[in-house]
């Protein structure tokens, strides 16, 4: 970007499962992951593995000795005829509820097939859930595992780490399993919020899922950086529909009643409501993550294919349950928009093959039962009738920058538009810094934008394979020229979404598609996006004239950011509220143009200043601050002394007399704590 601008202000199944202990050793250590906090190694037995099957079912786990990946003995779990059964880990006991985990292992099959490391968990209410982690290729030798990155859900039990494998008919052999703890970080407090960046043009939020609420700092990155969220996977069809209540109606006489649940969902919506964020309901109909039973006759996996009349009333009870039952728990949760029906058309702008998405994960359900995509316009109606008033309806897709798939989507929209049941159309941008090229992507939006209809960013991702530092630049630049076009049509635009928070939690993780590293320290991407925001309104010109000199402020600097390219971000207390001002080479400083050495400012200074836009015509210091930044004992120097005086103060060991608190608040928040001790150790290292 050219300017810079900164803005203030698997099904659920009953299953014979076997707790034992796992070989622990809490001295191990790596200095990477951490402490190892479980590891088996099938030398003395099956250190607390057990068979995953139900009751009945002939699983088996053992120890075999012909050929281990490391040592002599390795687990080997045989009789599978389902993909779930397999070998599992309790890890009860172990695994602390809220914390992150790092898992390896070494797996093996003996012909070509996918081992998944999923996970099982009870939440408070009874329910089982179930999460793959990680998924590796094995054509007959053994291969590595490595670095799944595991989050304890909080308030749950019975948690399992297991193995099972696409392949129902192939043994699964185990070694060398071990668990790390991982660091506990914290975020950035000291850099800019994005929706406060972002506020005058559309909403900018994240895509989570429950699971990551277990981590403390995953939360003080949502609530800092976003005010729109989407569920991950919580509110999706498979986690919606319950079966066996469906089962249970269709056998009193009723076929198009459908039981749902948002149990899956509580804790998001929970959090939600608790903090007051707006919600993008995602997603309704889909043909991907809704199971089969749900469009056969009795709500049977095996059953025959029900027809059009009975599909409808189950869409339409469906939507009507889910909404109502929404409205009745979670009153007070904005959902401000739904994505209505997902991904239908392929790139070439034709329907999807019908069959059930366990068959082939492109299959679609619903062209099976109507014959093409004639369902869209009914799912659109329905949701029309029951969703929130004020709530808007979207059409959700990817690769909708593909030229027939563009036409496709406009078309269908279009009729929609027509009828009244449609608000706008959600581009994911799943997007790869190769493909598709920025004028590529701006045609999509651009003749998205000629509808008329409103335009969210609903998954916004960006992958990169070179992870060098050159690389990672590119991607910067990649993100600032979407965000630029994002600004450019934000006439249309009323919301930008990121899917994930961190990389390493990313379901694109190796590529590193999102805007904060595991440690949440922001990327290049993230500044990319933050320091420069093309604004018409703004030029990099400066005049000062006679109004603008006549047009001053006075405040209380609170806080000073420096940005990429040497400018200076001031947040300044001032009669008028805070104001947030950059102070660049064009301004006139205490009357000295284009120098900014002869300066002192620093947190505290009571400054008098002119602004253009949000850049400072003129500045001047009218009185310098007696504030000395990490200067805790107060003796005009700043080093290590400091920091140890601060460490013993978070410890409890001196009292707030023994430091200067307004030297040791660094982050000018009003609060001395281990962001201030964090920030004063990386000034001595030289890193910031």
């Amino acid at each position: 970007m050219n300017m810079k601008k900164f803005i203030a202000g698997v099904s659920a199944i009953a299953m014979v499962m076997t707790s034992g202990s796992a070989l622990v050793s809490a001295d191990d250590t790596t200095e990477e992951l951490g402490e190892v906090v479980a590891s088996a190694t099938f030398e003395d037995g099956l250190d607390g593995f057990s068979s995953r099957m139900n009751e009945g079912d002939s699983v088996t786990v053992s120890v075999a000795n012909d050929d281990a990946h490391g040592g002599n003995g390795y687990l080997l779990c045989e009789g599978r005829t389902k993909s779930w059964q397999g070998a599992q880990f309790l890890t009860d006991g172990i695994l602390e509820s809220g914390k992150k985990y790092v898992v390896d292992a070494w797996v093996k099959t003996p012909w070509y097939a996918t081992i998944t490391l999923s996970m099982q968990y009870t939440d408070s209410a009874g329910e089982v859930h179930y999460t793959n982690i990680a998924s590796v290729v094995s054509e007959g030798a053994w291969v590595e595992l490595s670095d799944a990155k595991v989050q304890i859900p909080t308030d749950c039990t019975d948690i399992y780490l297991y193995f099972e494998c696409s392949d129902t008919g192939v043994n699964i052999a185990i070694d060398d399993f071990t668990v790390y703890s991982t660091p506990e970080y914290t975020i950035q407090q000291d850099i800019a919020s994005l929706k406060d960046v972002y506020s005058p043009y559309f909403k900018f939020g994240g895509a989570i899922t429950s699971s990551d609420l277990g981590s403390q700092a995953t939360k003080d990155l949502v609530l800092k950086h976003y005010n729109s969220i989407t569920f991950g996977n919580e509110l999706k069809p498979e986690n919606v529909l319950v079966q066996s209540e469906c089962q249970a109606l269709a056998q009193s006489g009723d076929e198009t009643e459908v039981a749902v649940s948002i149990s899956s969902a509580r804790s998001l919506l929970d959090f939600c409501q608790e903090n007051d964020i707006p919600v993008r309901g995602h997603v309704l109909v889909w043909h991907s993550q809704t199971p089969g039973w749900f469009f056969k006759e009795g709500y049977s996996d095996d059953g025959d294919w029900v027809s059009e009349e009975v599909m409808l009333g189950r869409m339409e009870s469906y939507i009507k349950n889910l909404m109502e039952l929404l409205a009745t728990e979670y009153p007070d949760v904005e959902f401000y928009a739904w994505d209505v029906v997902n991904e239908a058309w392929l790139d070439d702008g034709s329907y999807r093959t019908g069959g059930t998405y366990e068959e082939n994960s492109n299959y679609s359900g619903w062209v099976k039962v109507f014959g093409d995509n004639s369902f869209i316009d009914y799912a659109f109606e329905y949701a029309r009738k029951y969703a929130p008033e004020g709530c808007k309806l979207y059409y959700n897709d990817f690769n909708e920058y593909m030229p027939d798939k563009t036409s496709a989507i406009i078309e269908m929209a279009t009729r929609l538009q027509e009828k009244g049941l449609i608000d706008g159309i959600g581009m994911q941008s799943h997007l790869d810094v190769s493909f598709p090229s920025i004028s590529t992507y701006e045609k999509a939006l651009k003749a998205f934008a000629e509808t008329g209809l409103d335009i969210q960013i609903t998954e916004l991702d960006v992958t990169t394979s070179d992870t060098s530092e050159q690389g990672l630049e590119t991607q910067a630049q990649y993100y600032s020229d979407i965000m630029d076009l994002a600004v450019e049509y934000s006439d249309s635009i009323s919301a930008v979404v990121i899917w994930g928070t961190t990389d390493d939690v990313s379901w694109r993780s190796a590529k590193l598609p999102v805007l904060f590293n595991e440690d949440y320290t922001a990327k290049p991407c993230y500044y990319s996006i933050v320091d420069g925001l093309d604004d018409p309104d703004v030029t990099t010109s400066v005049t000062t004239s006679q109004s603008d000199l006549d047009n001053k402020f006075t405040g209380t600097v609170t806080a000073i950011e420096e940005d990429e390219y040497g400018d200076l971000i001031l947040t300044v207390d001032t009669s008028s509220g805070d104001m947030e001002v950059m102070v660049s080479a064009n301004t006139i400083l205490n009357g000295v143009a284009d120098n900014m050495d002869n300066v002192n400012i620093q947190v505290g200074s009571t400054v008098e200043f002119s602004i253009t836009g949000n850049f400072a015509t003129s500045l001047d210091v009218i009185q310098e601050s007696d504030i000395v930044l990490g200067d805790v004992n107060s003796d005009s120097k700043v080093n290590s002394a400091d920091v140890l005086l601060l460490k013993r103060y978070l410890l409890g060991l001196e009292s707030e007399d023994s430091i200067n608190f307004d030297n040791s608040d660094y982050n000018a928040d009003s609060n001395v704590n281990t962001v201030d001790l964090l920030m004063l150790k990386r000034v001595l290292l030289g890193l910031i």
